[in-house]
Formats: C-alpha cells, structure tokens, sequence
C-alpha cells in the first residue's frame, strides 16, 4: 500500500510542509497594498497577517492526514477507525477534518496552550455543521495527563513530540498513549532526517503573498538540542519573524522504534515517502524495511498496540 499526499513540496524539514497553490489564500491579510490616507503610516502585510493561518497554508494538509490515517488503519489493524486522538493539535485542524470526512468518526484534541485552542475552536470547530461539533471535544492540558478515553487513532504530528528531550520523558509520553489506546489501536508520528536536518540554516519557500522560511537555527551535536523557527516575509518588505518557536531534540529512527517497543507496542513499521520520475518527492508513502540515505527524507512510523493484522512489513 502506498498512502498518498499532496503537501511534501517544502524542502525545509526535510520535504515536510507545503501545499503548493494554497498559500496565502487570504492569509496575508486583506487592504495591505498601501497607505490608509495621505500622511498616515503604511499598512504593512505583516500587520495584517495571522500568523496561525499563514502556517496552516504552509504547512499542514490535514485532509490528505485524515486519508492516510484511516488507510494505514486498515491495513495494519484490519478494520475501519471510529475515533481519533490528535495531542499537540494546535488549532485542532486534523480533528475537526476527521468529524468532517465520517459522520461516524469522533475526535478529540488536546494542548496546553489556549491561546491555540481559542482560535482552532472559532475557526476551526465554529466552522463545522452543528451535528459534526457535537462529535470532536478540545482539551487544555498536557497529554501525558489528559484523560480521553480509549482512541482507535492517536497521532502526533508535525514532529511535536521532539518536545521531549530525554528518553525517560519521552518513554513516558509513550506509556501514556499506549495505555490510552484502544486495544487494537494505532499510534502514528511523524518524522525527518538525514545530513540536511542537522544543517545550521534557512530555507525559503514562495506562495506568493507571503514566503515561507523555516530556519533551523541551532543544533548541538552532543545533546541533540535542536532550536528552530518559522519566519514569514511579505512582498512588501515585512516580515513576521519568530512566528513560531521550536525546543527539540532531534530523535533518530532507531531511537523512536525502540523506545516504542520499550513502552509496549506490539511492534511498528516505516511508512517512507517515494520519488516521482523527476526524483522529487511523491507524497507517496510505502511501507519499508530500509531506506535511502537522501539528504532530507521525512517518514511516518506507525506502532500497533495490539497483534494487529499481519499484512504489512515490519
């Protein structure tokens, strides 16, 4: 099986990010091209930009998620997923899509910020039919403790769970979901690599009204501490710097599965992301017992609680 996506354009986090043709949309902010009047002080794009919609028009496809999702599922577990858990959802964009794409499906979302949740639940969550809201809950707290009831699904994406930076802690974490899981659910992460992700710089992607710089700003080599932003730079010469703030450790394949194995999942498989025929990423994602040592790959891992179903490798 091969799940596809649409938004692995982004060279920045390793192909990560990016839906060509969306960025933008309304993003930038509208009545940014100039002065309100003579004599008064010009309208910058940043001003009027909203940094959360500049980052989700750069950098998530949740749709695209939710199809992955329900599709590795099916081919590990062996049935269709009812219920998700998405922890670290920011603005809760992935659970509200996965209400949306299934009138069976429930999702529940928790942070710890409310200034995220705030704006996933008037964007996000107000922007769903009234039948849909009753089916997908928001939660400030941290994961480790929240208390959800057991998911068939639970992710961990846009590689949120490099927030913990030492293997007890991280171990931890993983205790938790396993434990909060159906049992015969699913855990999926995502993650990236290769010599690039360890590279001291800024990467730069244009979507017109707005670029997109991801800049991985500091790694140190014998901690694996990892210091990153998101910067968004505007026609006009604004700029919204430090948009987002990143602590993480960059965790390596190896070091995720095992811990995984340690915090009791039955076992977890690779999901590796092909090429096209012009050798530029496919969004594509196949399972694989090894990959390509490419300067900048992103991968999913996905951990079955249970026996799970057989078919796949791993």
């Amino acid at each position: 099986m091969a799940a596809k996506r649409d938004d692995q354009k982004q060279a920045g986090k390793g192909g990560k990010g990016g839906k060509g043709g969306k960025g933008g949309k309304g993003a930038a902010g509208k009545g940014s091209k100039g002065a309100a009047g003579k004599g008064k002080p010009k309208v910058r794009m940043a001003d009027l930009a909203d940094r959360h919609e500049l980052y989700e028009a750069s950098v998530q496809s949740v749709s695209h998620e939710v199809e992955f999702l329900a599709t590795a599922f099916e081919e590990l577990v062996g049935r269709k997923p009812v219920s998700l858990r998405e922890d670290f959802c920011g603005t809760a964009a992935a659970a509200c899509e996965w209400v949306r794409s299934d009138r069976r499906r429930t999702a529940v979302a928790v942070d710890f910020d409310p200034e995220v949740l705030a704006w996933g639940r008037a964007h996000h969550v107000a922007a769903l039919k009234p039948k849909q809201r009753e089916r997908v809950r928001l939660i400030e707290g941290d994961v480790r403790s929240a208390e959800t009831g057991p998911a068939d699904v639970t992710v961990a994406f846009n590689f949120s769970w490099w927030t913990f930076k030492t293997r007890e802690a991280l171990l931890g974490y993983f205790r938790r979901v396993h434990a909060a899981l159906a049992d015969d659910g699913l855990f999926v992460l995502d993650i990236y690599g290769g010599s690039d992700a360890y590279a001291e710089q800024e990467e730069e992607t244009d979507y017109g009204l707005f670029t997109y710089v991801w800049d991985q700003h500091r790694f140190d080599p014998v901690s694996a501490r990892y210091i990153c932003y998101i910067h968004f730079r505007f026609p006009d010469g604004s700029e919204l710097p430090r948009a987002f703030r990143y602590d993480w450790r960059l965790w390596t394949l190896p070091e995720l599965r095992e811990l995984l194995a340690e915090a009791g999942f039955a076992r977890s498989v690779v999901y590796w992301q092909g090429e096209d025929e012009d050798g530029e990423p496919s969004g594509e994602f196949s399972i694989v017992e090894r990959g390509d040592a490419d300067p900048a790959w992103i991968a999913y891992v996905a951990a079955v609680k249970g026996s799970g179903r057989r078919g796949g490798k791993g």
